[in-house]
């Protein structure tokens, strides 16, 4: 039985998939790998990729119906054959010791701490062989998307339980598989964004703790302009409100603060403001 599997959705980018592939291809431990590829919706190209070329890890390839991540990653759980999943994208760049980290630090928190119930978030960066724009630097220190600048105080150790979830990234995170299949994400929302940390929320009550592993390095190749990176800000102020329970979604003081900091003409200023427009939209 393979220890780990690596669950991939993906539409439409055929190209970064291959790339992804070729990464964990180069892992130190492939041999002990299964890849579950999940296309949402119909791609000819990514198919292609996954079943016409010769890998030297196992590649399952699988299609569904458009609809989002979410449900892409339910059905790429249900097929996984390992004890252990890594949830990633298709444009994570995993670094060659990525998944025996990820591997490693499960075995090593059973074995020191006897039978517990743990996730491990690898890290993050972006990738340095692409265009890194000031949008993208100030999406990685806000912690708007990657913000492993928070939790360098808990490297190696367990993220606090009331912030974990905040820290639940699906583009690089390993779980039993048996919890991921027990606690699938929701099916019920179609925009992109915070379905991973609504499952995260869920995940503390399981309870499952949050262990920060920062040397699974991965790169994340996605270049951001500063128009691209406010129109996401956009879609995730219009998703949120399909979670209204969850504490990033700003209200009383915060959301305040929020009003005010949009006045500003500082990124974190324009950000706040887009992020409000796709609120105010679907209020």
């Amino acid at each position: 039985m393979n220890s780990l599997s690596i669950i991939i959705p993906t539409y439409k980018r055929s190209k970064i998939l291959e790339k992804c592939l070729k990464h964990i291809e180069k892992q130190t431990s492939h041999d002990v790998l299964e890849v579950i590829v999940v296309s949402d919706g119909p791609d000819e190209e990514a198919g292609k990729v996954c079943k016409e070329q010769e890998w030297e890890i196992p590649i399952e390839f699988l299609e569904i119906e458009k609809s989002q991540q979410g449900v892409a990653r339910n059905h790429g759980i249900e097929k996984a054959n390992s004890s252990l999943s890594l949830f990633i994208g298709d444009d994570i760049f995993l670094m060659p010791q990525a998944c025996e980290k990820h591997i490693h630090a499960h075995l090593e928190q059973v074995e020191e701490r006897g039978p517990i119930s743990i996730a491990v978030l690898g890290h993050t960066t972006w990738d340095p062989n692409a265009e890194i724009t000031s949008a993208m630097r100030w999406l990685e220190k806000s912690g708007w998307q990657f913000g492993y600048p928070l939790i360098k105080s808990y490297s190696k150790d367990f993220i606090p339980k009331p912030i974990q979830h905040r820290f639940t990234y699906t583009s690089h995170i390993s779980v039993p598989t048996d919890i991921a299949r027990e606690h699938p994400f929701r099916e019920d929302v179609s925009l992109y964004g915070w379905e991973d940390v609504e499952w995260g929320e869920r995940l503390k009550n399981v309870p499952l703790k949050l262990f920060y592993e920062p040397e699974a390095k991965a790169h994340h190749h996605h270049p951001i302009t500063l128009e691209e990176s406010l129109e996401r800000m956009e879609t995730l102020g219009r998703s949120v409100t399909h979670f209204p329970h969850l504490d990033r979604h700003p209200t009383g003081l915060k959301r305040i603060a929020y009003e005010i900091a949009s006045l500003l003409p500082t990124m974190s200023g324009k950000h706040r403001k887009a992020f409000l427009r796709g609120l105010k939209r679907k209020e």
